[in-house]
């Protein structure tokens, strides 16, 4: 049994004109019914999160920001990052919604699940909304995981084409999470250097693989392969959490990456396939960026194909257009950093 989660609030952040508004979760509810998928699924139903939880990820005087700017009406916490009326709410039920998908998973409620939560959240860092982001959906679901008896080692799975830059700064010096990035470089928010691999107890536990544009199906699936693999199976975590941004796509608007749906559908198999070997099958997606409407819907529906052990794929938009860039230095780079055979 494959999981869902959704609810009607995450529709309320909105804003006209804006990339990250109300209609990306509804193109893709809307998909799901068309193709029959979602009543194949189980709602996980998403509640708040504990104020107790989220100040384990976030400090209490931005927690308080958020909420004083939403009940005056909204406004910005930067110049990409709106406040509405009920952006505190939905923020909270959107890192609520991903701690209650972990939990379906680690109770075995369901086998594996996918948070279609907004706003995203991997741009938050403590102390600042960012990014389109309010509320740190993955760590703080991390940060719950870790809390679960037998949950030692989490690791965060960030194919979103910015860096995420917030959950990085969360766990940048601990190794009970280990972020592995995959993202454009240099572009928003700038983060994400191949040498950035954590501080202290953290050290070796943060790998960055910075792409300067390009790179597609190809090199994206020999990244997975010959990196994350390897550094899964060395690291044997007892979760992974996907934060699962389709803006890499070659028709998305933000970014020059040249992913295809097809693309993104073998990235989902492998990581599904890292999960029942290493932790009983336990992985959660959540959403992140992806702005192609047509894209993102589709991205996620064929994730469901693969969560739920299908082989079918649906690429309405095919292959690039374009020639990838190869991606061999880069690999052996990250083989010596990081100490791979």
């Amino acid at each position: 049994m494959t999981g869902y989660v959704f609810h009607p609030l995450y529709l309320e952040h909105t804003l006209v004109g804006h990339p990250e508004n109300h209609m990306r979760l509804l193109a893709i509810m809307d998909l799901l019914k068309k193709e029959g998928v979602l009543d194949r699924l189980k709602l996980i139903e998403p509640k708040p999160v504990p104020r107790e939880l989220l100040e384990r990820v976030h400090a209490p005087r931005y927690i308080q920001l958020v909420e004083e700017m939403a009940k005056s009406g909204g406004g910005h916490l930067d110049l990409d990052t709106y406040m509405g009326p009920r952006s505190y709410e939905a923020a909270l039920m959107a890192a609520g919604g991903t701690v209650e998908a972990v939990r379906a998973v680690l109770d075995g409620e369901v086998d594996n699940a996918f948070a279609l939560v907004r706003p995203p959240g991997h741009h938050a860092t403590p102390s600042r909304g960012m990014g389109f982001c309010i509320f740190n959906n993955v760590a703080i679901a991390a940060r719950y995981a870790l809390g679960r008896e037998g949950i030692e080692r989490v690791l965060i799975v960030d194919f979103d084409v910015h860096h995420g830059n917030g959950t990085q700064d969360v766990f940048y010096r601990e190794s009970s999470v280990l972020y592995f990035s995959t993202h454009q470089y240099p572009h928003y928010p700038g983060t994400g250097y191949i040498t950035d691999i954590g501080e202290g107890e953290g050290y070796g536990y943060t790998v960055n693989v910075p792409l300067r544009g390009w790179v597609g199906d190809k090199g994206f699936k020999a990244i997975f392969e010959e990196i994350l693999v390897p550094i899964a199976r060395r690291y044997r975590p007892d979760l992974i959490l996907v934060s699962a941004g389709f803006d890499s796509h070659w028709a998305d608007p933000l970014a020059s990456m040249l992913l295809s749906i097809s693309g993104y559908a073998e990235l989902a198999r492998i990581l599904k396939s890292l999960a029942e070997e290493l932790c009983q099958g336990r992985i959660v997606f959540v959403l992140e960026g992806g702005y192609k409407l047509e894209v993102l819907s589709h991205c996620v529906l064929n994730t469901f194909y693969v969560l739920m052990g299908e082989q079918k794929v649906l690429d309405p938009l095919g292959p690039s257009p374009r020639p990838e860039q190869p991606v061999g230095a880069i690999i052996q780079n990250l083989k010596e950093i990081h100490k791979l055979a």
